[in-house]
């Protein structure tokens, strides 16, 4: 009997063993687990599906309906075609599936997504307690869902990326990022972790990051005038002195003055114009702790809290720009607040809203949060270090090209050049003067006036723009043109369109005039629709293209339909796209609009680069040859620091191309009504040349803005040393050039990223997690701009665990260390990292001028240290198919052996033979950098492996 019974109990255990899953509600895909949430809470998934993408990818996809939507990505283009390797188990309620770098474990109870590396660390968890991630809207007769997902997160975690915001922050940690595109704010919801992580939100609608509660109005706060008069602050509307009439003083609970449709809040007969207002009592709060202020702002503006200046900044009153600060507040004690505002305008713009601190239960949490979407999508991708990382998003989204050698010289540009004698007197100038040029930009408005869209020249400014562009290219220059998605009601072009069904409609019926002239009632195209995209592209290549124009500058590509209208009339103005509401895909026009560029010019001439400069940005579009700029940004010393981490942080978005207009754009009166005084003017000098000393290592080095005009010679004259420094920096660019294109050819080849936050090489050192005021030009050279007006010095960090030398002089110091470095008016701190190779070129009046049949070597001793020089046909495609070069530089450091290595490849018009000087500089034996000093080694070089020892 007993051993009937074993045997029965075995039998059973075998049978069991057998049974189906103890998990009855997923499903086994071929590349991935879909969960079915058998009770989900309301707002919750009912599906959930995590797919492999690859080793380090995984996409995570929910619905709260029954089936997911099959609406293609316009970010993702990913191949589904490649198979990866993965294997999977079943742990308790929990889903397991394995890669060789992931290990991601999904909830079947509530789909749950927890992502660990191979050591078993986790990398990222969803927190979906008590958190409604579907909510329904609808959008006129659409249907749709806001979106949210909150993440726990390492209290010491960093976030970067998402594209290029202008609030002077690096690290996001503890702020919200409005992931919303304007006129100096480009989107790329691509958010990078410290931890060496990305999430690519899929979505297009407009999104918030981090704490993403709403911000409040002042009126949450209990405000006191300056009488301590509870109710509200003090404000006080003075106006114009010449007026003579006395102030308009009321009691205020809110300051919103932010978009066009707020310009008539001001009090009744009062005239921005010489105005100031001040804003003046006490707040307080009941919560204690840091509250986060958020003020977008045009004119001057001042702010304190018990009696701290916290933001003094001026932005033309135009174009506001976003401002974030934050201030201790003690729950029930009354601080005392000021604000001070001069409209400098007629028309100007100020909001203040803020956010508590936020709840001890979410300090270690993050969010996404969007507008508009059908299902909720994002991509999880995991590298060794944040290159990998950048490289994940760009296998999704695309490779970014080699741009063409010549984008990566100097651009003169203006806010325009009136006329073509304009254009042609300042190539030859630069060319009489032996300044460095490989491109003149031809800005908005060489159109008849009321002809905006028509791509046609006004022939009484531009009698021959045909021989306009032939003689800039005699000259050995190329010319890029801009071209807006706007056209004038009634044109030529206007009407084939709108036959077509091609035009948002809105902006027409509301009769909105733009500034021009009389004003003209315009709009733009709608670049969701193919036919849109191709007829734009058929009427730019018609009107500019067959010219020989060399490049675009797409201005205005948020779209930017009515500058400064609230956000919901900016997406009434693009009602509907060609794919729907435009709530659901209002960020992602940029995209649209610059593909229909790229694929129209390559469909065109294969052989020919695209090159795409665009105000905006979107995920994906590194794909079609574009880069971005930095927008209308002002022209101040405060405004310049800014840009540093706007750009790091949209290098780290993995969109490697970025610019800004050097000296920036827009200017205070001081410098362009009338005549400028002598103290104004050698401030105007100072601001431009540290400008143009730091946009010569950024991606794309470029001038550009109103008047006074940018040209170096109208900056300043030749025996003044703004002139010297500037065209110093200028050489120094093009001979540097051997090194920045072979960066160029990284970005395509091995997905590199030229312009480097430090926490993308020294993530180990926790003392760069925050620095968004230097960075890394490749893999050798440490920038450190100055950003402060009269300063001849400047604090910088070295980074640890390396050596480094001063580039100018070949001084060594140690790393892991603060420093105040040397900053004379005519030199920016430069550093090369212990273990590096610079190679120099000739000197260059433009990119293609010469072959560099000599380089120079600068090898920084200290440690091993290599790089590779790339070399390609400079302008045509011919790299997609193999047609390039590579030459690998090593150095020893145990035996000071410098190889330089076996050619791989070839292309036409290769330089077979050349020279490389080599110069040593180690620890104790500095050497200045000087292109004509006596070589240490000389290497004759005809592609096979050669090596010198170095002393």
């Amino acid at each position: 009997m007993k051993l009937r019974n074993t045997l029965c109990l075995a039998l059973i255990g075998t049978l069991f063993s057998f049974k189906q899953p103890a998990i009855k509600n997923y499903q086994k895909l071929e590349d991935g687990v879909l969960v079915r949430l058998e009770k989900p809470a309301n707002g919750q998934p009912k599906i959930v599906k995590v797919r492999v993408v690859g080793d380090n990818i995984i996409q995570v996809s929910a619905t709260p309906v029954e089936k997911f939507s099959e609406e293609a990505s316009l970010m993702v283009l990913e191949d589904k075609t490649k198979k990866t390797d993965w294997q999977y188990q079943e742990k308790g309620k929990t889903l397991v599936l394995n890669t060789k770098a992931l290990r991601v474990e999904v909830g079947a109870e509530n789909g749950a997504v927890t992502f660990f590396d191979k050591s078993g660390k986790v990398l990222l968890q969803e927190n979906n307690a008590g958190k409604q991630a579907f909510a329904p809207v609808t959008f006129g007769t659409t249907q749709s869902y806001q979106l949210k997902k909150a993440f726990n997160v390492d209290k010491d975690e960093a976030f970067y990326g998402l594209g290029q915001h202008q609030a002077g922050l690096m690290n996001y940690r503890g702020w919200q990022v409005d992931l919303t595109q304007y006129n100096s704010v480009a989107v790329v919801p691509f958010l990078v972790s410290s931890k060496n992580y990305g999430i690519l939100w899929d979505n297009n609608s407009i999104t918030k990051f981090g704490d993403v509660r709403p911000y409040q109005q002042l009126s949450k706060l209990k405000l006191y005038g300056k009488d301590q008069k509870a109710g509200g602050l003090t404000a006080t509307y003075a106006f114009d002195k010449k007026t003579g009439k006395a102030p308009i003083v009321r009691q205020e609970s809110e300051i919103s003055y932010e978009f066009l449709e707020d310009q008539n809040k001001y009090p009744t007969g009062y005239s921005l114009e010489g105005g100031l207002m001040t804003w003046e009592g006490f707040i307080e709060s009941d919560a204690t702790g840091d509250h986060r202020f958020e003020m977008p702002s045009s004119g001057y503006v001042k702010v304190w809290i018990d009696n701290k200046l916290l933001l003094d900044r001026w932005r033309e009153a135009w174009n506001p720009g976003m401002s974030v600060f934050k201030a201790p507040l003690q729950k029930g004690k009354k601080h005392s607040f000021k604000m001070e505002w001069n409209p400098d305008g007629n028309v100007s713009y100020l909001a203040l809203r803020f956010l508590t601190p936020q709840p001890a239960q979410d300090l270690n949490t993050v969010a996404f949060s969007s507008e508009a979407g059908d299902k909720m999508d994002y991509y999880f991708v995991h590298g060794k270090n944040m290159d990998e990382v950048v490289s994940g998003y760009r296998e999704l989204t695309g490779k970014a090209q080699v741009m063409p050698k010549w984008a990566m010289g100097f651009w003169q540009s203006r806010e325009r050049y009136k006329t073509q004698q304009e254009l042609l007197e300042v190539v030859k100038e630069f060319r009489k003067r032996q300044i460095p040029l490989d491109n003149i930009v031809q800005d908005w408005s060489y159109w008849k006036e009321d002809q905006w869209g028509s791509q046609e020249f006004d022939g009484t400014r531009f009698p021959d723009p045909k021989g306009m562009i032939n003689e800039v290219h005699a000259n050995n220059a190329k010319i890029m043109i801009s071209t807006w998605p706007k056209f004038y009601e009634g044109i030529d072009a206007y009407k084939k369109f709108d036959q077509k069904g091609l035009l948002y409609k809105t902006s027409i019926n509301e009769q909105i005039r733009d500034w021009i002239g009389k004003g003209y009632v315009s709009t733009f195209y709608d670049a969701f629709n193919p036919e849109g995209r191709k007829m734009f592209w058929d009427l730019i290549s018609e009107k500019l293209y067959k010219m020989g124009i060399d490049a675009w500058w797409q201005d205005a590509s948020e779209p930017d339909i009515l500058s400064n209208s609230s956000i919901a009339h900016r997406k009434a103005l693009m009602n509907p796209t060609y794919l729907g509401p435009a709530d659901k895909y209002f960020n992602a026009y940029v995209l649209q609009h610059n593909k229909g560029i790229y694929e129209g010019q390559r469909g065109t001439n294969p052989n020919d680069r695209v090159f795409i400069l665009t105000r905006s940005a979107f995920g994906g579009l590194q794909r079609y040859g574009a880069a971005t700029w930095s927008g209308d940004i002002a022209s101040t010393f405060e405004e310049m620091g800014r840009q540093i981490p706007a750009g790091l942080n949209f290098s780290l978005s993995g969109l490697p191309y970025w610019t800004t207009d050097i000296g920036g754009f827009f200017v205070e009166n001081k410098y362009d009504r009338g005549t400028m005084t002598p103290e104004v003017q050698e401030e105007w000098r100072e601001l431009n040349t540290r400008w143009y000393q730091y946009g010569t290592f950024t991606p794309l080095y470029r001038a550009h803005g109103q008047f006074p005009f940018r040209e170096v010679y109208n900056i300043a004259p030749e025996n003044h040393k703004a002139y010297q420094a500037i065209v110093y920096y200028n050489k120094l660019r093009y001979r540097l050039m051997p090194y920045i294109y072979s960066l160029t050819g990284q970005v395509y080849h091995k997905n590199g990223t030229i312009m480097r936050p430090l926490v993308m090489d020294f993530g180990t050192d926790k003392n760069v997690l925050n620095i968004g005021d230097q960075f890394m030009f490749g893999p050798s050279l440490l920038v450190n701009p100055v950003y402060e007006a009269k300063a001849t010095s400047r604090k910088l960090y070295l980074p640890a665990n390396t050596g480094w030398y001063s580039l100018y002089d070949g001084s060594y110091q140690k790393g892991g260390q603060q420093i105040t470095a040397a900053a004379p008016y005519e030199r920016m701190p430069l550093f090369v990292k212990e273990g590096s190779i610079l190679p120099f070129g000739p000197e260059l009046q433009y990119t293609t001028e010469k072959p560099a049949e000599t380089i120079t070597l600068y090898v920084y001793g200290g440690k091993d240290a290599s790089f590779e020089l790339y070399e390609d046909e400079n302008t045509n495609y011919n790299y997609e198919q193999g047609k390039f070069a590579t030459i690998p530089i090593t150095y020893n450091e145990a035996s000071k052996t410098l190889t330089v290595g076996k050619r791989q490849g070839e292309f036409n018009g290769m330089l077979l033979k050349r020279t490389f000087n080599v110069v040593f500089v180690q620890p104790g034996k500095a050497k200045a950098l000087a292109f004509d000093a006596k070589p240490d080694a000389t290497i004759a070089y005809s592609g096979s492996a050669s090596s010198v020892k170095l002393k």
